[in-house]
């Protein structure tokens, strides 16, 4: 049972009158832990899921930091960079701050690729004291001379597991050479692979460590479930499934854009409201597809492991993977959409024959079968080649996953 309340941690008054008016009242777990060290200026590791306020955990501390040591004039480079592997989440992470900060004279900005700069370069000529930036791009305006890392306070590094998986670790790199060396740095990770607990240790100077769930587990709310179904007949289960109204709020899964897009059109023609999401789709289509389905314009929304991390959206009711993942740790990233906020969920997959190797790792590391709600699994599916939970390099190249991922320079 959490002991503490916010005014227990420490923090301003300005920010405890934000918190009050969205009416937070208690830490979460990450929030009651990590504020106090942070507002201490350690350093901190994080290991973290969505859906546990860890944005706030790390804002909060910020942002109380920069109004306690602010004056005028203030000064015109940035002293907070917030890294995010996807451009959604660091707008989310941007609406996270200017709600929490709204009292404060804290000035921030957002700034990602696939539109153009010249608002936001506009918004760090007229001075920034926090950047949330995706590396790709933050990483343009540094060679063009629009943004110096000299003065940096304090370095956030959020999802670094997705941010190494989508290629960016040379952009990240590249990004840390550039900051000074006394600086506070706060590092997230929803998992601890080698590679990323490796960047970890290079870049933190003795952090306090921070575990609040077990690496790769859902919460416990979630009802998982699989149906065996051939491939040709996963669009009718679906509709068939989406015909019981109770399930009002949905995201489905795909592994690739071009079945993103088709799944969105079969649902359109069955009557079913649906918006894909991609990173072929252009940042206005994408913000609207979420506006739409966060309001409950649309009911489902497709996607595919792009807005799998970092896309908080309340009173999600269902996960359905209408393709399995191929990498078993995408699974506990896509279904955690839902039972956030202390709410309860449902998780159904779709197992065509083809996709039982990747239902098999699945069951192994979440460590638990899931429900078979129809079908039987198939006695001659293709022999898998031999993998862990994660594909080998050679498997990469070739897979379909890694050949679609978005360019750095559209994150």
């Amino acid at each position: 049972m959490q002991s503490k309340n916010f005014e227990a941690l420490g923090l301003s008054e300005p920010l405890l009158r934000a918190l009050r008016e969205q009416q937070f009242e208690t830490p979460t777990p990450i929030q009651e832990q990590s504020i106090p060290s942070l507002l201490e200026k350690c350093d901190l590791l994080g290991i973290a899921q969505t859906g546990t306020g860890k944005t706030a955990a790390f804002s909060l501390p910020i942002l109380h930091e920069l109004a306690e040591d602010w004056e005028p004039p203030a000064p015109k480079f940035p002293l907070s960079i917030i890294l995010a592997p996807t451009r959604e989440l660091a707008i989310q992470i941007g609406e996270s701050i200017e709600s929490l900060g709204r009292h404060l004279p804290v000035r921030h900005t957002v700034i990602f690729g696939g539109v153009s700069q010249k608002r936001q370069v506009s918004a760090l000529q007229r001075g920034v004291d926090i950047v949330v930036a995706t590396p790709g791009r933050l990483l343009d305006l540094m060679n063009q001379g629009h943004i110096s890392l000299n003065h940096i306070w304090h370095f956030v590094l959020d999802e670094a597991d997705r941010m190494l998986d989508m290629g960016f670790i040379h952009d990240v790199k590249k990004i840390i050479a550039a900051l000074p060396k006394e600086r506070q740095t706060l590092f997230f990770s929803a998992t601890m692979p080698k590679t990323v607990s490796g960047l970890a240790s290079s870049i933190l100077h003795d952090p306090v460590r921070i575990e609040v769930t077990p690496q790769s587990t859902p919460v416990e709310r979630i009802a998982q479930s699989v149906y065996y179904v051939p491939a040709a007949d996963k669009n009718g289960l679906l509709t068939n499934i989406l015909g019981d109204k109770s399930i009002n709020k949905t995201i489905v899964f795909t592994r690739t854009k071009h079945r993103a897009n088709r799944v969105a059109q079969q649902l359109d023609k069955a009557g079913i409201t649906s918006a894909a999401i991609h990173g072929n789709k252009s940042q206005g289509a994408r913000q609207k597809a979420l506006k739409n389905f966060s309001s409950g314009e649309v009911r489902v929304l497709v996607a595919t492991d792009i807005a799998a991390r970092g896309i908080d959206i309340d009173n999600v009711s269902h996960v359905i993977n209408f393709e399995l993942p191929n990498i078993a740790e995408d699974y506990v990233h896509r279904i955690g959409r839902t039972a956030r906020a202390g709410a309860s969920g449902a998780a159904i997959s779709m197992c065509d024959p083809s996709e039982q190797a990747y239902l098999r790792d699945i069951e192994k590391l979440m460590q638990q079968q899931l429900d078979v709600l129809g079908g039987q699994p198939s006695q001659d599916e293709p022999k898998p080649t031999k993998r862990g939970s994660r594909a080998s390099p050679n498997r990469r190249a070739k897979s379909k996953r890694y050949q679609g991922k978005p360019k750095k320079s559209a994150a």
